[in-house]
């Protein structure tokens, strides 16, 4: 973590502790959550929850919760829900780049098979936030779900372990 990173992870956390009293008036039962919420929405201003599913929105919420005040672990989101028409435009844009479908659907899904359409996908940052989640995200449901995306996870109902699953395109080629 570099420097400017550091020093926005700690203010980060000290907002949340600086908020957790106004959260308590608010919200007494959700001090913590809502302190967490106003101090991450400060740290990563661009991130947007609409349109997630709401049992993924509410699980990824309890986890960087969690991971805040348990670890001190800060999880932004840099892309969750995107309708078919925003997926399709990603998955054009890197057949351009890298010149073909099959090379495209190593990193960026067809709407009709993307989890991000459906508000289930999260993409994560920072690392440290991804590595939180993989340790811990099976408790939330949230998986890390293919191996060549550090960031990618899903929520996934179904309690328990899951192994990590090569990238579709990948699984194709094999």
């Amino acid at each position: 973590m570099n420097t400017r990173d550091r020093v926005l992870h700690h203010a980060t956390r000290l907002l949340a502790r600086t908020l957790l009293p106004v959260a308590f008036l608010r919200s007494p039962r959700d001090a913590r959550r809502t302190a967490a919420q106003w101090a991450l929405a400060a740290r990563f201003p661009h991130e947007d929850l609409t349109g997630l599913d709401a049992t993924t929105r509410a699980r990824f919420t309890e986890a960087r919760t969690d991971a805040l005040w348990g670890d001190g672990v800060l999880i932004g989101l840099t892309s969750g829900h995107r309708d078919a028409e925003e997926q399709q435009r990603l998955f054009l844009a890197e057949v351009r780049r890298l010149g073909s479908e099959a090379e495209a659907r190593r990193w960026v899904l067809p709407p009709e098979e993307s989890s991000h359409v459906l508000g289930t996908a999260l993409d994560v940052r920072p690392v440290e936030g991804a590595r939180w989640l993989e340790r811990h995200g099976a408790r939330y449901g949230l998986f890390r779900v293919y191996d060549n995306e550090w960031w990618h996870f899903e929520h996934l109902p179904e309690p328990g372990d899951r192994p990590r699953l090569p990238h579709p395109a990948m699984r194709r080629s094999a």
